[in-house]
């Protein structure tokens, strides 16, 4: 393990983002948070972090002289609104055109102030519909919009490492996070007792706890054996049928009712696949360094997410 000294962080006031400069912060490492308007951004984060200023697509070079990694979590939102032409531009921009950025900043700084390693958030969309394969990292990607943009980011942080430096692509499941991400609004509907399964449930659902997320990145920075696609999700996927009940038993509401796959299609467009598509997918790379989850379990997770911590996380200070 080589621990950085510090760190350029991108999406820091996101939700992963919040929690990952604390536990870094917490754990010696300093902070360097890159934001569009660092005032606002220097309040929504730990006031212990530094915050910068960019434009969102290229970052000023002292941002990066000095700092041990780069982790890049900015991206407009996927459930941030309905995806219309100007907004899928967007979230291709924000990803894409970000990354492409950073890399060629990163390039322009001397290798003596270079950053050894970047570690950059992509998502299990990258697989698009796999029915019932078991897909681990070497799996190939699938079709649609949001399997081609995760496609894309990979690839431009890829880049990075023609500069020298050793580039990890985390394919991210659904957070569970009390905070925000996907989970209170998945959460919602139960709390009235209007909740059920997705279209015919049997859809394989990747899922992480987000402490288990902020410790893969925070590990996945000091490893130089994290190289390439992981599969940031728990090794225990679950259908979508599984996933309701488990939420319906934590929440103590019943899950009758089951949403209509073309309501999801009228709802969300493309971006309904998020919901209907079925993605096996396993932290085959993770296991194989020695990767120790702290919640393996849906329902565990669930519940510390949505009521209260069960557990501390590995790597977690007091």
């Amino acid at each position: 393990m080589n621990a950085p000294e510090a760190v350029l962080v991108t999406g820091a006031t996101g939700l992963v983002g919040r929690r990952l400069v604390t536990r870094l912060l917490d754990n010696g490492v300093a902070v360097r948070a890159l934001s569009r308007r660092p005032e606002p951004a220097a309040g929504a984060i730990d006031p212990r972090a530094v915050a910068m200023r960019w434009d969102g697509a290229r970052l000023p070079a002292q941002a990066v002289r000095g700092a041990n990694a780069v982790v890049h979590l900015a991206g407009e939102p996927v459930f941030g609104g309905l995806p219309t032409r100007a907004r899928k531009r967007r979230m291709r921009s924000s990803r894409i055109d970000t990354t492409r950025g950073l890399v060629e900043t990163i390039g322009t700084v001397p290798d003596a102030e270079r950053p050894g390693c970047l570690v950059c958030a992509s998502a299990v969309g990258f697989y698009g519909e796999q029915g019932d394969d078991t897909l681990d990292e070497s799996a190939v990607p699938g079709e649609g919009f949001l399997a081609e943009l995760c496609r894309d980011w990979e690839a431009a942080a890829a880049r990075a490492g023609e500069h020298g430096l050793r580039v990890v692509s985390l394919r991210m499941g659904i957070v569970l996070a009390r905070e925000g991400g996907a989970l209170p609004m998945l959460a919602l509907p139960f709390r009235f007792g209007l909740g059920g399964r997705m279209a015919s449930g049997r859809q394989w659902l990747p899922w992480i706890h987000i402490d288990d997320l902020v410790t893969m990145i925070h590990t996945a920075l000091g490893n130089d054996a994290w190289q390439g696609p992981v599969n940031a999700v728990a090794p225990e996927p679950v259908r979508n049928a599984d996933f309701t009940r488990a939420l319906a038993r934590v929440i103590r509401r019943p899950a009758r009712i089951p949403v209509p796959a073309f309501a999801l299609r009228t709802a969300l467009g493309e971006l309904a696949h998020e919901m209907l598509d079925s993605r096996r997918a396993v932290p085959n790379r993770a296991l194989q360094w020695g990767f120790e989850f702290a919640y393996e379990h849906v329902e565990t997770a669930l519940a510390e997410a949505l009521t209260g911590p069960t557990r501390r996380s590995p790597g977690a200070l007091p």
